[in-house]
């Protein structure tokens, strides 16, 4: 079984690193939101203060990461975005009912920068179905650390450009699971490609 270092090393060898300067993110558009629900004027004064407030805070950490130059840690930057999201829902669960509540979670998952990587469930998933061993789930969190952190490197290439963007994803998947498939034994190897095989790049809408 090959080191995490070298595990690493392989996959992320093929990222390209450039400078990240000038990007201009989208966000989600809560307005978009507004159109497509009905809100009380209670419900929307609340439902606005809510989305401002995560939208600066965003955008905060954001301009704190751009601060960086060339090394923009945009792994990082994903965590944080991650849990603003998730502070929000529950702010914003204290002001719309349930079936509200549903279409904004998925209002806000489909239009928000998701990481690049098999989630935190995935990966519970993948440990307990393929019956993984502690050293081998630790091989699998690595080329997934791995894989993020390279398809994040070459942010800058496929900017804007989905198609370009999708080549740069399934080329360090292909490398995650390489380096995957020589971390674990054979057996575990077919569970986990079966538990993976629809995980696919989704570009953004």
């Amino acid at each position: 079984m090959k080191s995490i270092k070298t595990v690493l090393l392989a996959l992320v060898l093929g990222a390209v690193t450039i400078s990240c300067s000038g990007d201009k993110k989208k966000g989600v558009d809560y307005n978009q939101f507004k159109t497509e629900v009905k809100l009380t004027p209670e419900q929307e004064k609340s439902f606005d203060e809510i989305t401002t407030k995560y939208q600066q805070l965003q955008e905060q950490n954001f301009q704190a990461a751009k601060a960086q130059g060339g090394n923009m840690d945009r792994v990082a930057l994903g965590i944080k975005g991650e849990e603003l999201r998730a502070q929000q829902a529950i702010e914003m669960a204290k002001v719309l009912d349930v079936p509200q509540m549903e279409k904004f979670n998925k209002f806000v998952d489909e239009n928000s920068r998701k990481r690049p990587r098999y989630d935190n469930a995935l990966l519970e998933k993948i440990k307990a179905e393929a019956q993984l061993s502690e050293d081998e789930f630790k091989m699998v969190n690595a080329a997934n650390d791995a894989f993020e952190k390279a398809f994040n490197d070459a942010h800058d290439v496929y900017h804007g450009n989905n198609d370009l963007a999708k080549e740069y994803w399934e080329k360090f998947d292909a490398q995650r699971k390489a380096a995957i498939q020589k971390a674990l034994t054979p057996e575990h190897f077919t569970k986990f490609e079966e538990i993976v095989k629809d995980v696919q790049f989704k570009g953004r809408k």
